[in-house]
């Protein structure tokens, strides 16, 4: 049975909300509500305990640190923070958090789909300060029935994120990437230099031209597939209301798939890709040179930096090209959202929306969110909080350019894209399905896991 469709419609989407965010002065009056909380004159509060489950690893030290600032200026109010994500499964780790019965105050949720598998925790957010700063379109896919129910954490960007010196020293011309077709011929380029010896002296660790992180299903079956089914669907929205997939660009998806497993430090033995990680990837990866290319985005660039300033300044984004569609392009939207449990006490809750709008709408919380999470902000207001890292800037860049692919993964089924496509592409991998077999399967099995229309969603 087809649901619902009661989310609103993104409209233009993306265009529409990283213009107004990154181009326009806005010029909103800001409200930070931070009176509620303070401790008043004369006056001693309880002490008030908010526990928060979240989910993004690469900021775990600098939100707990927010935490701390914000205590500071609240000190009845304790802020426990847990982090839960990286290699590990946040959506099942959260289900077993609230099967436990110590429920957070302060959980994720994706888009309408999460919305939908949460509905029955999630407090209406309509009425705090920061809703009237967020960015058209942005709070489309929390958006139920009029109500609000979770403040976006950020938009991001991905794609195959390359060291800029590597490729200047090839003799690469990465301007010049704007298909697969030319991205194919500077891997072959670059392939070539470093089986040769060729980039040896000036880079010692560089084996392969990319690093492929099979293990981590979110990045081979959401945020790879996501570039393909970015073409079939206009927004989260619209796939989570269809009631058919056509994966019509497969063959593009097997394209970036190969690329990258064929080139990387396991080329000849791919079944070993399927235990690369995100931290062997990125870390052990790109940030000491050993590889020049991932598919990754902006978020890396804290954990880059952490291993090498240098490098991480000199990082950029390559497009993720679909063959046979848009070619010259990233994926952007919301990773994630912020969201309260409205089963939580009362002053639990009144002290998570706080915390939530100050972190977004103060001075110091912006400097957070831009300067040490280095988010790309969701909500108006930021016009002196630029972006400031490499990878940042890249994704603004694209932004101004309008080559942005609409980020549809989270209106896919649950644990459709990381349970079925990301597993059938480690069997790909291992060589134990064909190409047509992990699209069949995906597609087209009649199985609990492997759907073969968006429908049935409740049995998942």
């Amino acid at each position: 049975m087809k649901r619902s469709k009661r989310f609103l419609s993104f409209g233009t989407m993306m265009m529409l909300i990283l213009s107004t965010l990154l181009f326009t002065a806005c010029g909103a009056q800001q409200s930070t509500n931070q009176g509620e909380s303070q401790q008043q004159s004369g006056e001693e509060k309880e002490q008030v305990v908010v526990d928060m489950f979240q989910f993004k690893v690469e900021i775990a030290k600098e939100l707990e640190e927010a935490a701390k600032a914000y205590e500071k200026e609240n000190p009845n109010v304790k802020i426990n923070i847990q982090t839960v994500g990286g290699g590990d499964d946040y959506g099942a780790a959260l289900k077993a958090k609230f099967q436990s019965g110590n429920e957070p105050a302060i959980f994720n949720v994706g888009g309408p789909q999460d919305v939908e598998d949460w509905m029955s925790k999630l407090e209406d957010l309509s009425d705090q300060p920061w809703v009237e700063q967020a960015l058209p379109g942005i709070l489309s896919g929390v958006t139920v029935d009029g109500k609000i129910y979770a403040l976006p954490f950020n938009i991001e960007g991905y794609g195959l994120v390359y060291n800029k010196n590597i490729f200047k020293d090839a003799g690469i011309d990465a301007s010049k990437i704007v298909d697969y077709e030319s991205l194919e011929a500077a891997v072959k380029t670059l392939d070539a230099k470093i089986k040769s010896g060729e980039m040896k002296d000036k880079y010692p660790l560089l084996e392969a031209v990319f690093e492929f992180p099979a293990k981590e299903t979110w990045v081979t079956g959401l945020h790879t597939s996501n570039a393909v089914l970015g073409q079939e669907f206009e927004s989260s929205i619209d796939a989570f209301n269809s009631d058919k997939v056509e994966l019509k660009y497969a063959d593009a998806y097997k394209k970036l798939v190969d690329l990258q497993a064929n080139y990387s430090s396991n080329g000849d033995s791919k079944a070993k890709l399927n235990a690369v990680d995100y931290t062997t990837q990125v870390e052990e990866g790109l940030a000491i040179e050993r590889v020049a290319i991932i598919q990754q985005g902006n978020w890396i660039y804290g954990g880059v930096k952490n291993v090498d300033e240098n490098v991480a300044e000199n990082l950029g984004i390559l497009p993720m090209p679909v063959d046979g569609a848009t070619e010259d392009s990233i994926p952007v939207g919301v990773p994630m959202h912020w969201a309260v449990n409205k089963n939580s006490d009362e002053k639990v809750k009144k002290a998570a929306k706080d915390f939530l709008n100050w972190l977004y709408t103060s001075e110091t919380g912006k400097d957070y969110i831009v300067n040490k999470f280095f988010f790309i902000p969701p909500l108006k207001g930021f016009e002196n909080f630029e972006p400031k890292d490499s990878l940042g800037r890249a994704v603004k860049e694209y932004a101004e350019k309008g080559k942005t692919i609409p980020w549809v993964f989270m209106g896919y089924p649950t644990a459709w894209g990381m349970d079925v496509l990301g597993n059938n592409v480690q069997k790909y991998l291992a060589g134990e399905y064909t190409w047509n077999q992990v699209i069949e399967d995906a597609c087209r099995s009649k199985s609990i896991r492997a759907v073969s229309h968006w429908i049935n969603r409740r049995i998942l």
